[in-house]
């Protein structure tokens, strides 16, 4: 039964042997360095009640760590500083005018000021789904704190713009129902699709905008079994449609590969497995990652195709991607028998566990994916209704 229908989280790192106190004192651990660690917190708090967090790496805000912060303090009951990025996020990102009024921009300087006027559309999901649990935990307040009205009202946009005169373009394909990588282009990021929060969605969006999430979710679970390689269970960054690495050369790189945003994908998996469990054959995915890279510091070691190649080129964020296996062991039914699937997934769980979290310049992804994980694997990464 999923923890939708049933309201029970599992807690795989008591299932590997880890001790209520233990898992409880090490997230605190975590969440303290994170938030409030003067040398490692990625969240910095501003006058007029409002905070960010920094991407590390480009001394930037972004939309994805910004909706990332939120969901991480609506899962731990943090709601001033929920509310102080909220704050953040609406005073300084949020768009009032032009082709893309309505949303977010996808980077700022610390001090506010846009480096673009353009979304990246897994920030505007994050924030959707942040904002319901929000309403749900807390209870809705006036104005921007009225959040589920903002949610509702954000997800009408990602879907209607360009309709009835409304100038843009939206944030999901309305012919296949998959998101896009930016709107109004013609191919999406496997780790932007989250079918478990559009299950979601389609039970607190407007009315008229429930069937379109249900139909994305049905669709984002299809196209992840085509987007994961069948050998090694590996997605490029960026893919076509029909789950294909894009391996054109856009103008600012190549992401055919499996890189960065890609690691996202099997922990994404890992949630919509605990949260929902509809399996489409997408719950296999994670096994054959983990048996293609064999150790923690084999999938470390460097880029590679989505067929398992290795590339020449080295891992930005190896933390974030033993952070994303171990989350998607929860693709796997727990078992005491040694040579079961489940003594596979608890060598990366163990390996997670005895990582720490990243420090330095590149420490801001890893560690959102970091936190993300311990989360999900200690149960703590909840629907709250």
């Amino acid at each position: 039964m999923s923890a939708f229908e049933s309201g029970i989280y599992r807690n795989i790192f008591k299932e590997i042997g880890k001790t209520e106190d233990e898992i409880s004192s090490r997230l605190k651990e975590i969440v303290h360095t994170f938030f409030y660690d003067e040398e490692e917190r990625i969240y910095h708090e501003t006058s007029g009640d409002m905070g960010y967090l920094t991407d590390t790496g480009n001394n930037d805000a972004r939309t994805e760590g910004m909706s990332y912060g939120m969901m991480m303090c609506v899962q731990l009951d943090m709601q001033e500083e929920f509310d102080r990025i909220w704050k953040w996020s609406k005073t300084y990102m949020f768009m009032t005018e032009g082709e893309n009024e309505g949303y977010f921009a996808w980077s700022c300087q610390t001090d506010g000021k846009k480096n673009a006027d353009g979304p990246a559309p897994d920030g505007e999901e994050f924030y959707a789904m942040a904002l319901f649990f929000a309403s749900h935990r807390w209870g809705d307040r006036d104005g921007i704190f009225e959040y589920s009205k903002e949610a509702k009202d954000l997800l009408h946009s990602c879907i209607h713009k360009g309709e009835n005169g409304r100038v843009g373009t939206p944030m999901w394909n309305k012919d296949n129902y998959q998101i896009l990588f930016v709107p109004g282009i013609g191919f999406t990021d496997p780790s932007y699709h989250l079918p478990h929060f559009y299950d979601l969605f389609a039970l607190w969006a407007y009315e008229e905008d429930r069937e379109f999430f249900r139909k994305a979710a049905e669709a984002s679970r299809n196209f992840l079994v085509t987007a994961c390689h069948p050998v090694t269970g590996l997605s490029a960054e960026y893919a076509n449609f029909d789950g294909s690495p894009m391996n054109k050369e856009l103008p600012w790189g190549q992401f055919g590969d499996f890189f960065s945003d890609a690691y996202r994908t099997a922990a994404n998996i890992g949630l919509d497995a605990e949260w929902f469990g509809i399996d489409k054959g997408q719950y296999s995915i994670p096994l054959k990652m983990m048996n293609f890279f064999q150790t923690d510091l084999e999938a470390a070691r460097c880029a590679y195709k989505v067929d398992g190649t290795p590339l020449e080129r080295p891992v930005l964020h190896p933390v974030g991607l033993i952070a994303t296996m171990a989350q998607s062991a929860l693709t796997i039914p727990y078992s005491d028998n040694e040579n079961s699937d489940f003594s596979t997934a608890k060598k990366w769980v163990e390996w997670f566990w005895n990582q720490p979290l990243r420090k330095g310049v590149r420490r801001y992804y890893d560690n959102c994916l970091y936190l993300f994980a311990f989360l999900a694997l200690s149960g703590n990464y909840r629907i709250w209704k």
